[in-house]
């Protein structure tokens, strides 16, 4: 909608600028004294503060934090099998979808097995890391998920964001009914252990629980469902 210039000439006291200048001090006075005696909503949701009688919405780190949001997947993690070892076959997948190529692996035989491989060495470089998801996508085993709900923690050196296969290796075990390891056996797994494990084990999906994953094992809901967990058992 076209609207009108006024282009007329500044008056005197326009040119002087003083009463600008008062009234621009005026309304940074009140905002100053308004924040400061009258308090803040403590929410921890920035946007759904009551700026009614306090208008300052910066979160005071580290008294404050900020819950991330359910949805929120969090960085990687190396998923263990029942017996401890990771699910990783070392099939190097994971590292060819990475647009970053931040993950570096070499692969291993099991000094009895010589059909199954593991990853003698796992890295992901976090600061290269773009938290695409990729690796989780193509990885065929479930072995590697973002389902931590962590970011990357601050750091002074670079050797520290270099996360190896001995931090990445955490959290529950998972055991499908048609792991290899658990169809023709292992040398290294003994028998007592071996039937633990196969009963333990569950149904390997054959689609993927909602539209946002094609790994399956893995779900964005829930994950939102276990992190909305989490919060009530607080």
């Amino acid at each position: 909608m076209p609207y009108t210039v006024d282009n007329r000439a500044a008056d005197l006291r326009e040119q002087m600028y003083f009463p600008e200048i008062l009234r621009g001090l005026a309304i940074a006075s009140r905002h100053f004294f308004k924040n400061l005696f009258f308090g803040r909503d403590p929410n921890p949701d920035v946007l759904a503060r009551d700026r009614n009688w306090n208008e300052v919405v910066t979160v005071q780190y580290p008294e404050e934090k900020v819950e991330y949001p359910l949805g929120y997947r969090g960085l990687h993690r190396l998923v263990p099998r029942e017996d401890g070892n990771p699910r990783c076959v070392a099939c190097y997948m994971c590292a060819t979808a990475c647009p970053a190529q931040c993950i570096y692996i070499e692969a291993g035989e099991y000094p009895d097995d010589p059909v199954e491989k593991y990853p003698v060495k796992f890295v992901i470089d976090e600061l290269r890391c773009i938290v695409c998801g990729f690796c989780v996508e193509a990885c065929p085993k479930d072995a590697i998920r973002m389902d931590t709900s962590e970011h990357a923690p601050p750091s002074y050196d670079r050797a520290s964001q270099i996360w190896d296969e001995r931090r990445l290796l955490r959290g529950p075990a998972i055991s499908y009914e048609n792991d290899p390891w658990l169809v023709r056996g292992s040398p290294s797994i003994p028998r007592e252990r071996l039937e633990e494990m196969r009963a333990r084990a569950r149904p390997f999906p054959t689609n993927a629980t909602d539209e946002a994953s094609q790994t399956p094992g893995f779900s964005v809901r829930v994950l939102a469902a276990e992190a909305k967990a989490r919060l009530e058992k607080r």
